[in-house]
């Protein structure tokens, strides 16, 4: 099975922004000479997380709030107090949700459920441009 690997540059704010990449993710299937398999999505770095949800404002507020309530950023932070750059919470979030996810899909369709989209969520303390690796492997 050939394995191609493509990039996303998604300028983000930071703070908790969650982006919807599964247009993105899509148009590289669908680029792709595969016509089923699996997609892979990863963020490189430690303060940014790949998942799924329902990508609609109650549903993403919800979850930003979740994650504040497991990983505070008004608390005392180890690696605060280490490197001084604010951002100990955002290390722990981003564990949490974890860097990546894989997708099938087939008839060079991703296999998401109705209300389902890829998400990245950026979890450090100011803005960036964050490179999402997507490594597609199919037939």
């Amino acid at each position: 099975m050939p394995v191609n690997t493509r990039e996303l540059n998604i300028p983000t704010r930071g703070n908790g922004q969650v982006v919807d990449i599964t247009p993105m993710v899509a148009a590289l299937i669908r680029d792709n000479p595969a016509d089923s398999g699996i997609a892979a999505v990863f963020a490189p770095g430690a303060t940014a997380g790949i998942t799924t949800i329902e990508y609609e404002s109650g549903a993403v507020q919800d979850l930003q709030e979740a994650i504040e309530r497991l990983a505070p950023e008004k608390m005392n932070y180890h690696h605060n107090s280490r490197w001084h750059d604010g951002n100990g919470h955002s290390h722990v979030r981003a564990a949490l949700v974890g860097p990546g996810l894989t997708v099938p899909f087939t008839d060079k369709k991703l296999m998401l459920g109705t209300w389902q989209q890829i998400v990245l969520i950026d979890f450090d303390n100011h803005s960036r441009n964050r490179r999402i690796i997507v490594q597609i492997v199919g037939d």
